[in-house]
């Protein structure tokens, strides 16, 4: 199958043209599945403490605006997360779009940092701590989103669920990229799973200078197979999926917990 990944920029008119040049490329490449960066159709929420309700509750209306455009990219399978309000509460969701069957929620974001530009605990709450497969028409997906990619424990469970994909939507700063391909690396390994990962780019609010940088990773070595930059930003490549199933049997997956 044939899966991309990419990074975005955060400001409105930026967002736009990637998106619009994102389209043009998954179309052409005939791509099955397209993961997102965490929470990209809004201008990055967490870069204060101080919670705004109006700009939450613009980035809900915008990120339900967004999913409405997935189409657009003529991918079977889009992988992301959004803000989403339950009654007085908030969360981040990852979720799975298909064009067959719609939206359906997979994961809510349980690990959330509290740190200068990414106060995410200040702005809503861990969801469940539940991390388990969701089954897409193209390949059985577990979900680390962002700051999860660190709690490899989870990547392990994941073995056990038979996962093909390893998704990890991201909004990581640029100082902190090799650390973060090395996270990425290492859950690839773990998991026995390709580790796909999609993460914001450019200048934010605040001057927030997010690091890109999105990446497909090998599940058997942890191998880097591609990553984006600047200049290009997309990065479609055709995955093996029984690689995946091999690896569960090799080292490290086969050990005994």
């Amino acid at each position: 199958m044939k899966v991309t990944v990419c990074e975005l920029r955060n400001t409105p008119p930026e967002f736009e043209a990637d998106w619009q040049a994102l389209v043009n490329h998954v179309r052409s490449e005939s791509s099955d599945l397209v993961l997102l960066p965490e929470m990209p159709f809004y201008p990055w929420l967490a870069w204060t403490r101080e919670v705004d309700p109006d700009a939450w509750k613009s980035s809900v209306e915008a990120h339900e605006q967004g999913i409405s455009r997935l189409e657009e990219l003529g991918s079977h399978v889009v992988i992301s997360s959004r803000p989403i309000s339950n009654n007085t509460e908030r969360f981040n969701e990852g979720y799975v779009w298909e064009v067959a069957s719609g939206y359906e929620a997979a994961h809510t974001k349980y690990y959330l940092p509290n740190d200068e530009g990414f106060w995410e605990a200040s702005w809503y709450k861990r969801g469940a701590k539940k991390f388990e497969v969701a089954q897409t028409s193209k390949a059985r997906v577990g979900f680390l989103i962002c700051t999860e990619l660190w709690f490899n424990a989870h990547a392990r469970e994941y073995v056990k669920q038979d996962i093909e994909l390893l998704a990890c939507p991201r909004a990581t700063p640029v100082q902190s990229t090799d650390k973060w391909i090395a996270g990425g690396r290492a859950a690839a390994v773990v998991s026995g799973a390709y580790c796909l990962s999609s993460n914001l780019s450019g200048v934010g609010k605040g001057g927030l200078r997010f690091g890109g940088t999105g990446w497909i990773i090998e599940p058997e070595e942890g191998e880097v197979l591609g990553l984006t930059s600047r200049n290009h930003p997309f990065l479609t490549l055709e995955i093996d999926l029984s690689k995946a199933q091999k690896a569960k049997q090799t080292y490290p997956r086969y050990v005994a917990d």
